[in-house]
């Protein structure tokens, strides 16, 4: 099919199939695209940059707007750069290699505010987003993969941007630890050298730590951050920054320990990272987690550093703070919950608990702006939110947000 020609299912608007039209960039989405508008209809291009002046070839309508490609660039940022990766635009991973560091903090820091205030009804001023030390090279763990293997030279690697079955073949990953990219460059040469082993496809597993380079993710690894060490398994989750990871925590275990709060309760605990940073600071320290396997893990790390004044606790959702032997007023409350947030019967039990004070650790603004509005309804007060850029080079952000009864 000729590459002008309009496929069956595009969809009649402002625009016709592969029309180039001239635009001004307002400004960044909080998916990293370039937001423009058109005679009042938006359209969105990837790659695009705040204050440009392009062309793009528009590629789909929506019912109130459109998507289309960068085909050139007329006015440039003064924050354009030249990205570190050839792969930058077609892969998935990175969406900000394109502009300069500091504007990337900046955006992020936007990206929050913007969140806070459209999703929570909450108009604040966020704090400056928190740098990482390394810009590339910093990320220690990543899952490259594979679809069945259907030619010699099949693609390893990540998502194609903008899909969600096409994997683009990635030999190098510059934002990954040079020991993960040596690790995988091995990886590949024996993974393609007997592609029969892999009938559907495989995801890779490569983390960096203490053992090196580990690949099994059912292996026990080791992690230092500051004076803690934490030992978990590969293939779970933690955090995969550790240039920045001891000031992320820091700030977190310093907004609790602010609030006067002789005891902390960390709510979905994991391995007890923020737990066990904090316990130097604390009377006593209780870990929840509906995982049993990931509180034995806590308590395996308590004993490892000689912290005797922890607890961790296997709760169930309906129940998460029943048990503790702690009264709520004397207590402050750390909340790293997954991407999708906070559920309601959680919200309404930490509310009933009321602490002193609830710290909020978030990897999605989103959900940490919608769960904000939830509180500050029961009557919590949102005190200050500081971004942390854990992942330099994409659209993603954790968030740090505290609050207090108003």
């Amino acid at each position: 099919m000729p590459e002008s020609r309009q496929p069956p299912r595009f969809r009649e608007g402002p625009f016709t199939y592969h029309q180039e039209v001239e635009l001004e960039i307002a400004s960044i989405t909080n998916l990293g695209e370039g937001l423009a508008r058109k005679d009042g209809w938006v359209v969105f291009v990837t790659g695009a940059l705040p204050g440009e002046k392009i062309v793009a070839k528009i590629w789909h309508n929506a019912a109130n707007f459109s998507r289309g490609d960068l085909v050139r660039v007329l006015t440039p940022s003064p924050h354009r750069v030249q990205p570190r990766c050839d792969l930058f635009g077609e892969c998935g991973g990175c969406q900000y290699q394109n502009l300069a560091y500091p504007q990337q903090l900046e955006w992020k820091r936007r990206q929050v505010q913007e969140a806070f205030e459209r999703l929570g009804g909450i108009r604040t001023e966020v704090d400056p987003c928190h740098p990482s030390p390394k810009q590339y090279a910093y990320r220690s763990k990543i899952t490259p993969h594979f679809m069945t293997p259907r030619r010699a030279d099949f693609p390893i690697g990540f998502l194609a941007a903008g899909t969600s079955r096409r994997v683009v073949d990635v030999p190098k990953c510059p934002i990954a630890t040079d020991a993960i990219n040596a690790a995988y460059a091995r990886a590949r040469k024996d993974v393609r050298s007997d592609p029969g082993r892999f009938e559907r496809g495989a995801t890779l597993l490569f983390r960096d730590c203490q053992e090196g380079v580990v690949t099994d993710p059912r292996a026990t690894v080791t992690e230092k951050v500051g004076t803690l060490t934490l030992k978990f398994l590969a293939g779970e989750f933690f955090q995969n920054n550790p240039s920045v990871l001891p000031e992320f925590v820091a700030h977190a275990v310093d907004l609790a320990r602010a609030s006067g709060a002789r005891h902390l309760v960390d709510a979905y605990c994991g391995s007890g990272l923020f737990a066990l940073s904090a316990a130097p600071h604390f009377e006593s320290v209780s870990g929840v987690e509906v995982s049993a396997e990931a509180v034995r893990k806590a308590a395996e790390n308590a004993a490892l550093n000689r912290l005797l004044n922890c607890r961790f606790i296997a709760g169930s959702a309906e129940s998460i703070f029943a048990g503790l032997p702690v009264k709520g007023p004397d207590t402050a409350v750390i909340v790293d919950p997954p991407r999708r947030g906070c559920d309601e019967p959680f919200l309404a039990q930490l509310d009933a608990f009321a602490p002193r004070r609830i710290v909020y650790v978030s990897c999605a603004p989103d959900t940490q702006a919608r769960d904000a509005k939830t509180l500050t309804a029961m009557g919590w007060r949102l005190i200050g939110v500081r971004p942390f850029d854990l992942f330099p080079q994409t659209r993603h952000v954790e968030s740090i947000a505290a609050f207090e009864r108003g």
